[in-house]
């Protein structure tokens, strides 16, 4: 009997304009800058908030992402709160940022700048 072993799904779904932003940054990222990395720190109103920033460190826990312009970083303590989510990038006459859709949020603060679990 053969066991095939079944690829895990990502913990965040990345699209195509997430992946772009991704590789802008890594074009100019600092010298050491392996990836770029999402956290979710305790912080805001609700407790926990989205966090991208460089990496030049793996960590063995976290979650990598491969995409065309370099490596996705997730913290591994913060994939529970993440698992099912899609990241995108959106841009607008006054705003620019990351956007998340995440299944996981119970609630969020009014400013939208923390979410709870």
């Amino acid at each position: 009997m053969t066991t095939t072993l079944r690829q895990r799904p990502a913990a965040v779904i990345l699209t195509p304009a997430a992946e772009a932003r991704i590789a802008a940054l890594m074009a100019k990222a600092p010298e050491g800058a392996i990836g770029v990395k999402l956290s979710t720190p305790r912080r805001g109103c609700s407790g926990l908030a989205y966090s991208v920033d460089y990496v030049s460190e793996a960590i063995a826990f976290d979650e990598r992402i491969e995409t065309p312009g370099g490596t996705f970083f997730i913290d591994g303590g913060s994939v529970l709160y993440l698992v099912g989510s899609t990241m995108d990038w959106v841009e607008d006459d006054f705003t620019a940022g990351f956007v998340f859709n995440n299944p996981n949020a119970k609630g969020s603060c009014g400013c939208g700048e923390s979410f709870t679990v």
